[in-house]
């Protein structure tokens, strides 16, 4: 219960930003319950005022049916502005946890992302967010009105007779018991099937993006398997959760009705000894009924805020999470770069337990191309990592131009670097969106020049319209290498001082390989460039040549160099290029 506790307070944090609405409905919520209480009392008016045949007092009968038109009126309209209220302080209140929660996302350390399946991420801030909103919004619609209406009840009974008041609120306790019983299993089960839920959309939101692969290697039916396994589970949690939930309303309905059963009863004896009139006994069973609807309605509504709340700690969960080490307060702006970049007793591991590089040390001048390459798993992508500070290093560090880059402010570093990577991302819009994503301001004639430099311009005009060709997500129909083209292009509009080419050239044929290769050249002229290849003929121009073992540098040189060394280098270079 304290997990829940914390979450209520959380939500209750939210809600009170939007106080205003609050207030609204619970006095609409008031005011719908005060007007729908005294409706009963004029039945039993007009009840009393047919006394027998041809003893009607037609006149009052219609005066206090005119009165019953203008409070159902009234009752229509209070509800309806309680309804309003309620939807727009539950949507905000949605709207509120769902920005908040991307933009924690925006400023996650990637150890997170990393760490976590993107369909369970998702999931939270998509379906548990809706649960969350459902829930909520039972509770504001239902909870507050139910709340008023077991207490009006009770005042009005009370001011009409207090014998059979005592019945009622003598039976009463016996739903908050059944209620609380079952809420306490409900929040376990609807906890579990949130987890589940998360687990299967990770699941398939994998299986989805990487069908091509699944397909290939005929890995279906082991997906099948697995996806039924997490179904099954999904089937047998969620049927729990909703057993006990759906055992809420017969339960309480079965008190309900032995209130009814207590008044009905005892309303029958004090009428047959004169203590109350037809009429009051005819609103005293009205109000039995007006007064036990509530328990219903509010042990749906703690079943529907048991799910509701599990949902609400997931997302919370994520939304506390430890972000990145934001900059330092006096963290300087990078300006006027020429590209001298040193990295001094570098250690750095993903796990703790388990080393990857560990003193490792480069210092590389400015307008140097330096090639990183090795076996898998030695390191290089974590060196570029490291060198646009999407992980920091453990020990050690590195500097750009003199200054630590934990000084500098991540904006202006990652903005002197430009990255191409083996794995391409170009989002939803047009082909001219994607490339001006790092110079927005760029002019039609900059976004041609670098088309034309990277060999991009010749098939984006064959595109239907152009620059102007709306692309889907992670490029539509575009091939892999088209992708990269454009992701290349985008590097070429801006050409900062220093360059990142990981596995650039991996999705590209032979043929326009090599043309990229010379625009490449040009583009690395005057600029400190960071190569990482597995294709070691595309750095044979490199001026320094690092070859990683291991998370260490284990040999340093140019081409020829280290060729003539006879070392492990020259062993994977002529295991590439043998005979």
């Amino acid at each position: 219960m304290t997990g829940q506790r914390t979450t209520i307070i959380k939500v209750l944090h939210y809600i009170r930003k939007y106080w205003l609405y609050l207030a609204l409905s619970v006095v609409m919520a008031a005011l719908t319950v005060t007007l729908t209480l005294y409706l009963p009392i004029l039945t039993g008016r007009v009840i009393d005022l047919i006394i027998d045949k041809g003893r009607v007092d037609f006149a009052g009968v219609f005066a206090i049916l005119k009165t019953m038109a203008a409070v159902i009126g009234a009752t229509a309209a209070a509800q309806w502005i309680m309804n309003v209220c309620n939807n727009k302080m539950t949507y905000r209140i949605v709207q509120d946890i769902r920005n908040e929660a991307f933009r924690k996302i925006e400023i996650l350390p990637l150890k997170y992302i990393d760490g976590h399946s993107y369909g369970e991420v998702v999931s939270r801030v998509i379906a548990d967010v809706d649960q969350f909103a459902d829930g909520l919004l039972m509770g504001f619609t239902q909870f507050f009105t139910g709340l008023i209406t077991i207490l009006g009840t009770l005042g009005f009974m009370l001011s009409v007779n207090v014998g059979i008041t005592g019945v009622v609120v003598l039976i009463t306790p016996l739903s908050f018991l059944v209620a609380a019983f079952i809420a306490k299993k409900t929040y376990t089960m609807f906890r579990v099937q949130s987890e589940t839920r998360g687990e299967q959309t990770a699941l398939i939101e994998e299986m989805i993006g990487n069908q091509k692969v699944v397909q290939a290697f005929s890995h279906e039916d082991e997906v099948l398997e697995e996806f039924d396994e997490i179904n099954d589970r999904l089937g047998k949690c969620s049927l729990k959760a909703i057993f006990y939930s759906s055992i809420t309303n017969p339960s309480t309905r079965f008190v309900n009705n032995l209130v009814y059963a207590g008044v009905a009863v005892t309303g029958a004896v004090f009428a047959i000894h004169g203590g109350i009139s037809v009429g009051q006994l005819s609103c005293f069973l009205t109000y039995a009924n007006q007064y036990t609807k509530p328990f219903n309605e509010i042990s749906g509504v703690v079943t529907e805020l048991q799910n509701a709340i599990a949902c609400a700690a997931r997302i919370f969960a994520l939304i506390e999470e430890e972000p990145q080490i934001p900059d330092k307060e006096n963290a300087a702006a990078l300006k006027d770069v020429e590209g001298r970049v040193a990295l001094e007793h570098v250690d750095f591991s993903y796990v703790p337990d388990k080393e990857l590089i560990t003193d490792f040390n480069l210092a590389v001048k400015a307008g140097q191309r330096v090639a990183i390459v090795g076996p898998t798993g030695c390191g290089k992508t974590t060196v570029i990592n490291l060198l646009m500070r999407f992980y920091d290093v453990c020990a050690g560090k590195i500097c750009v131009d003199g200054e630590d880059i934990r000084d500098v402010t991540r904006k202006s570093l990652r903005a002197n670097y430009g990255m191409v990577l083996q794995e391409t991302w170009l989002k939803a819009g047009t082909v001219r969106d994607n490339i001006i994503m790092g110079k927005p301001d760029a002019t039609e004639e900059e976004i041609v020049t670098a088309a034309k430099a990277s060999h991009a311009h010749s098939f984006i005009k064959r595109l239907p319209k152009g620059y102007d060709t709306v692309i889907g997500e992670d490029g539509g129909n575009l091939s892999q290498g088209q992708k990269q083209l454009l992701c290349i292009t985008r590097v070429m509009l801006c050409l900062p001082p220093m360059l990142i080419l990981d596995e650039a050239t991996s999705s590209i044929d032979t043929r326009t390989e090599i043309r990229i290769q010379k625009a490449f050249a040009t583009m690395m002229q005057g600029r400190t460039s960071f190569i990482v290849a597995h294709r070691l003929s595309t750095i044979r121009e490199a001026d320094v040549i690092l070859v990683m073992k291991d998370g260490n540098i284990i040999e340093q040189g140019n081409h020829e160099t280290l060729l003539a060394q006879k070392g492990f280098y020259a062993n994977l270079y002529n295991s590439q290029f043998a005979g």
